[in-house]
């Protein structure tokens, strides 16, 4: 599978792509087999419905999650970023559940980063999310995130009349969703089949949403910088799409 042109497009213009059919059937069988060893060491407690994370991270050296980046999204998240920039390896994963039966609808969104500030006051800002779908949302309300689409352009606009800092102001709100006042637009649902990798721009407005399906959403979250995110943050997050190819 690779990016085509109108995948790219569709995440320049909509903040997001579902990928399908990323995953070989050993690689999704690879992917539940590492999120139950993670499950198994941080649990979460008896009778828990809802969501369930944990952030295993990778720098005390080789680690199978990363890995599985490295065989699974790497390839993908290239041919998305520019490639005069390239991706770093990520520095951490999140592995995503949510455990039914839990009726849940988001009523606004949020961006990352923001809760907790750098030691400089900075943002921990990163370039796309990329998730590893090792469970079936097909239908609504089966642990899908929700997301706005199109807000990561709006949320740049506003970036770009009130400096990249205003993002980081953000760190002083106290509901719980940290998001600009901009205009939001349409909330929706994604869908997609096991085995399908969902990019998301950082800027892009989205949110948890409920399950109340049968099964136990299982997802497997990598925050992705192109190469030198770190040193331009400001410009990028008042042009979002600098660090992106066009279609």
């Amino acid at each position: 599978m690779t990016i085509t042109a109108t995948m790219r497009t569709t995440f320049r213009e909509q903040g997001f792509v579902v990928v399908p059919g990323v995953l070989t059937e050993e690689q999704l069988a690879t992917g539940r087999a590492l999120v139950a060893v993670e499950l198994e060491k941080s649990p979460p407690e008896p009778g828990h419905v809802g969501f369930h994370f944990v952030w295993p991270r990778f720098e005390d050296g080789p680690h199978p999650l990363l890995d599985f980046y490295r065989e699974t999204v790497a390839p993908l998240a290239a041919e998305l970023v520019r490639p005069e920039l390239g991706v770093d390896d990520p520095d951490f994963a999140q592995v995503a559940t949510t455990i039914p039966s839990w009726s849940h609808r988001p009523g606004a969104p949020h961006v990352d980063g923001v809760a907790s500030l750098q030691e400089d006051g900075s943002p921990y800002t990163f370039s796309v999310l990329a998730g590893v779908w090792l469970s079936d949302q097909l239908g609504e309300y089966q642990g899908n995130l929700h997301v706005w689409p199109g807000t990561h352009l709006r949320f740049g606009e506003y970036l770009a009349e009130h400096g990249a800092d205003a993002l980081a102001e953000l760190n002083k709100d106290t509901t719980g969703a940290p998001y600009p006042k901009i205009e939001l637009g349409e909330q929706i649902q994604t869908f997609g089949t096991a085995g399908s990798v969902l990019f998301a721009h950082y800027l892009l407005g989205h949110n948890i949403g409920g399950n109340t399906g049968p099964d136990r959403r299982e997802t497997i979250y990598y925050r992705l910088q192109a190469h030198g995110h770190g040193d331009r943050w400001r410009d990028v997050m008042a042009d979002p799409l600098s660090e992106f190819r066009a279609g």
